[in-house]
């Protein structure tokens, strides 16, 4: 946002020799339009001058230089009122996103510090749902914000892979997989093991005896049994594969992954410290507990000495913060384990660890069907690519009633994108602690607010910038732009666009500081509704030549701020509906 109040306030502190701080705790808006945009009320500094206020604010608006943005001042007995010249507003917020471009709305708040967001987190024991989908959808949202902000970003993902589920589906193979593999079945790899995951608890209702093979089998891979460990490695390279395909598709992004196998094992250091310091205790069983008051007691390793979730966590939290040196680790997990963190943060804090405070629990709802809750022990599930998939086909539907011969390859590619579009955009217009119902037919209405609405406006804006070839050779130059803004734009629909334009860097700060991207959906709802308000009230490729260049540039500059808004939602473009 371009800060008239800090640039004005700036220069008044100069010209009067008094300190920034003091002036702007004095300079105001004015109820009444008439009295200008911001005024400052001289009587207050009148002693520290030792002048009449009358007399100060006369002199002040003779001598003041007024900074770029404002038109004029006028003095009005003991106040300076000063007005913004709607016309250099116009110049300045554009030519300042027709330079950026990529980087218009991009900050330094963050600058020198690095955070990692991890996200994602799938069992591979069986494909994602599509509370994955939030999840993903979250996760790359609030890095790319931060990224914006000019923090160090680095998106993880931990695979969950090992611990009775994954054992579950694993016994399920040996006893009824009769060698049968992803390829001999057409399933992709996440889907043909989940099939054995579902299968286990389903033979397991009739036989409990099932639940102990599968304990005997997690000893039997703690061990690092050989024929354990290799029917291991196979099925989940199976459900890897799985996963990077649906992950392609969605457009998820990971720059490091963490796999449980990796550190559940690593925990007898942090173990002895707790012991060592009270913080741990080892009941008559020998189960080793965290005593946490005010929170409940956490189990921390099991009596037969087998590790469990937070055995994991308390090894890789370490790891992450020390080993990259950050400055906030973000964690993107559902609200249903907002305890279990509050347990997990409580115990580094008891442990004495300094950046206990760094870490974060980004909690977000769940995402409910009319079916009701997910439930995948029992394959009461809707996987995510056949989720995707699913929105994907509701979208080509869409778009073959608007275009009845576009060729199988583009509307292929354009449905995805809209797929895509819809799914993002309604997990993400909610604040992430609620819980969302999702329903497809309505995420990909091209009117509304909803994702592809948003593509559909960009696109619309793009469409109109390709019918003026003369626009690119009339803004080649930079200040023909700054003065054909100044110029013509002063129509109301014209400064209520480039107002909603000038705001994109405030709602970027806040929905970064909020951790909440459902912020940015609801502006760019809005920048959309006032670029369509406009495109129907004013004519731009009919307009005067003047007028024609001002106004291409504003729908230029509209969509230059709806791309990088859909950025930083994780949303792609299409150049063409």
């Amino acid at each position: 946002m371009i800060d008239l109040r800090k640039m004005l306030v700036e220069s008044i502190a100069k010209e009067l020799g008094l300190d920034v701080e003091k002036i702007n705790s004095l300079v105001e808006v004015p109820k009444k339009k008439e009295f200008g945009d911001y005024s400052l009320p001289c009587f207050v500094i009148s002693k520290e001058l030792n002048k009449k206020a009358s007399e100060i604010a006369s002199d002040l608006v003779k001598t003041l230089s007024l900074p770029k943005g404002f038109s004029k001042a006028i003095a009005v007995g003991p106040y300076a009122n000063f007005y913004i010249d709607q016309r250099q507003i116009a110049g300045l917020v554009i030519n300042k996103i027709l330079r950026e471009r990529k980087k218009y709305g991009q900050n330094k708040i963050g600058a020198g510090k690095r955070v990692m967001v991890e996200y994602s987190q799938p069992n591979t024991n069986k494909p994602m749902h599509i509370g994955h989908l939030r999840n993903d959808s979250i996760g790359l949202s609030i890095s790319r914000l931060f990224g914006f902000c000019g923090y160090e970003v680095i998106k993880a993902n931990l695979f969950n892979d090992r611990g009775i589920h994954i054992c579950q589906a694993m016994l399920a193979y040996k006893l009824w997989g009769k060698k049968e593999t992803p390829k001999s079945t057409s399933l992709s790899g996440d889907k043909f093991v989940g099939k054995y995951y579902v299968m286990f608890h389903q033979k397991a209702k009739d036989n409990p005896k099932l639940n102990e093979m599968a304990r005997e089998l997690l000893k039997k891979w703690e061990n690092k049994d050989k024929k354990t460990i290799a029917l291991w490695k196979k099925m989940r390279s199976w459900v890897l594969s799985g996963f990077e395909k649906t992950y392609k598709k969605f457009g998820s992004e990971f720059d490091v992954y963490f796999f449980e196998s990796d550190f559940y094992d690593k925990v007898e250091s942090i173990i002895k410290e707790g012991l060592d310091k009270g913080v741990f205790v080892k009941d008559a069983n020998g189960t080793i507990i965290a005593k946490l008051a005010p929170l409940p007691d956490k189990v921390i390793l099991r009596e037969d000495g087998t590790s469990i979730y937070i055995s994991n966590d308390l090894v890789l939290t370490k790891h992450k913060i020390e080993r990259y040196k950050l400055d906030l680790n973000v964690f993107v997990v559902a609200s249903e384990q907002r305890e279990y963190f509050r347990q997990l943060f409580r115990i580094f804090e008891l442990l004495g660890y300094e950046w206990h405070k760094k870490n974060e629990h980004l909690s977000y709802g769940l995402v409910l069907l009319p079916e009701g809750k997910l439930k995948s022990r029992e394959g009461i599930v809707i996987d995510a690519e056949d989720f995707i998939e699913v929105v994907k086909e509701l979208a080509k539907k869409e778009l073959l009633k608007r275009y009845e011969k576009l060729g199988k390859k583009e509307l292929e590619k354009r449905a995805l994108a809209i797929a895509v579009a819809a799914i993002k955009f309604s997990m993400l217009k909610i604040e992430p602690n609620k819980d969302i119902m999702f329903e497809p037919e309505k995420s990909i209405s091209f009117e509304g607010n909803t994702g592809p609405y948003l593509q559909y406006t960009y696109a619309r804006a793009k469409s109109i910038i390709r019918k003026a070839p003369k626009y690119r050779k009339s803004c080649t130059n930079k200040k023909n732009c700054l003065e054909a803004a100044l110029r013509g734009l002063s129509d109301e629909y014209e400064k209520e666009l480039i107002v909603k334009l000038d705001a994109f860097e405030d709602v970027i700060k806040k929905a970064m500081y909020e951790r909440k991207p459902n912020i940015v959906c609801n502006y760019l709802i809005e920048l959309c509704e006032t670029f369509n308000a406009f495109y129907h009230k004013l004519p731009v490729l009919n307009a005067d030549s003047k007028m024609r260049i001002a106004r291409l540039a504003l729908v230029k500059a509209t969509s230059i701020t709806i791309r990088n808004g859909l950025y930083l939602l994780g949303i792609p473009v299409l150049e063409e509906m």
